[in-house]
């Protein structure tokens, strides 16, 4: 939930609540002095301002049953303002990972090996510190006594850990005869009904505060025989840019690269 659905969720149930005291304190005649006999609108604001603890004493409870109205409101209203703080305070202390992966992940040749390749990038304003990146192959297997089950295969990437995420991570993971993706197609991995589920945990440098990132990849998602385009480049004064327009772009490999992947 946003930051606009959260305070006008706030907004509308603080006038729902006073609105219902309101009506209770005119369910008695005279039950607040000062108040235009049958008026909602001196009920309401004599609500706020008892569920506010702000009392100008100007409108004041006039009988019994007001003040014990009045007991409950002000009860509800210290819990209410506390609640409220309370989960203000942690939607800014809960710091939001906003890490992007690419749509397609690949299996393009790399040093004369096929490797899976995905994109993340880093779209918050400071860095993540200590970053890692986990990816796992989920998929039905049968035993040899031919239970069927769902396997977890863990990826050796080239890299799965960074002490700096600023920009762009190019996650890899060769396909050697070791891999659990060795011998396999996306037709294979349909069958299998398998996914690639990547985890991603770093620490945020202001906060202090450890953030995650999850995505899964669909054996649609998965493209052989094809690269990610490149969208890192520099400008004018030697910052480094990220092309977020083509970041979810591959193309195919060029004829004299392609291999047997």
């Amino acid at each position: 939930m946003g930051w606009p659905a959260f305070l006008l969720g706030i907004g509308v149930i603080f006038v729902l609540v006073n609105g219902a005291f309101a009506l209770a304190y005119l369910a008695q005649p005279g039950a607040i002095v000062h108040a235009r006999p049958q008026s909602f609108s001196d009920a309401f604001f004599f609500s706020v301002q008892t569920m506010a603890t702000i009392g100008y004493g100007i409108m004041y409870p006039g009988t019994f049953y007001a003040n014990l109205l009045m007991s409950l409101e002000t009860l509800i209203g210290l819990f209410g303002v506390a609640f409220a703080t309370g989960l203000a305070f942690a939607r800014f202390s809960r710091p939001r990972a906003r890490i992007r992966f690419s749509k397609a992940a690949v299996v393009s040749l790399y040093h004369d090996v096929p490797t899976l390749m995905f994109r993340v990038a880093n779209q918050r304003g400071n860095q993540i510190l200590e970053a890692r990146v986990q990816v796992t192959l989920l998929r039905n297997e049968h035993s040899p006594e031919g239970q069927r089950m769902r396997r977890f295969r863990d990826l050796v990437l080239l890299r799965d850990s960074t002490p700096s995420f600023s920009y762009s991570w190019t996650v890899m993971h060769p396909i050697t005869g070791n891999s659990p993706l060795s011998g396999t197609s996306r037709a294979a991995l349909e069958e299998e009904d398998a996914e690639l589920v990547v985890i991603l945990a770093g620490l945020d440098e202001t906060l202090s505060q450890t953030i995650h990132a999850r995505h899964v990849y669909k054996p649609a998602a998965i493209h052989w025989r094809h690269r990610l385009r490149d969208v890192l480049s520099k400008d004018t004064h030697g910052h480094y840019l990220i092309d977020y327009r083509h970041f979810d772009d591959i193309e195919l490999e060029p004829p004299e690269t392609q291999g047997e992947a």
